[in-house]
C-alpha cells in the first residue's frame, strides 16, 4: 500500500504561480498529476518515471508546468506558472506501485495508476 498526500493548492489570479507537493509513503514506479474540473473527465497533466526521471506533459500545460521528484523524500512536485482560468480544477497525485503498477500503459493514462491522493483544489481567477 502506498499513501499519497497532496498539498499546495489554493487560489491565484491569472498569470500567477502555484507549486503542488505530493508525499508518498512507499516506493513507486511512476508518478503523475491529474486534474478534474466540474463536469469533465479526469485528465493527465504531467507524469514522471521514478527510475530515470523521464517526464511527460499534456499539450495544454507544456512549457508552463514542470513536474519533478525528490527521490530521497519520496515527494512529487508540480510547479505551475502562467496559470489560466482553464487550469481551475481539483488536482490529484497518482502513483503506479507494486505488482499492480507494472504495466505498459501510457504515462498520462488514468488506468496506469493504482494509487491516488485525495486531491487539492486549484482555482485561477481572471
Amino acid at each position: 500500500q502506498v499513501q499519497l498526500q497532496e498539498s499546495g493548492g489554493g487560489s491565484v489570479q491569472s498569470g500567477g504561480s502555484l507549486k503542488l507537493s505530493c508525499a508518498a509513503s512507499g516506493d513507486t514506479r511512476c508518478m503523475a498529476w491529474f486534474r478534474q474540473a466540474p463536469g469533465k473527465e479526469r485528465e493527465g497533466v504531467a507524469a514522471i518515471r521514478t527510475g530515470d526521471g523521464g517526464s511527460y506533459y499534456a499539450d495544454s500545460v507544456r512549457g508552463r508546468f514542470t513536474i519533478s521528484l525528490d527521490f530521497a523524500k519520496r515527494t512529487l512536485y508540480l510547479q505551475m506558472n502562467s496559470l489560466k482560468p482553464e487550469d481551475t480544477a481539483m488536482y490529484y497525485c497518482a502513483a503506479a506501485a507494486g505488482p499492480g503498477g507494472v504495466n505498459g500503459l501510457a504515462p498520462l493514462s488514468r488506468q496506469k495508476y493504482n494509487y491516488w491522493g485525495q486531491g487539492t483544489q486549484v482555482t485561477v481567477s481572471s
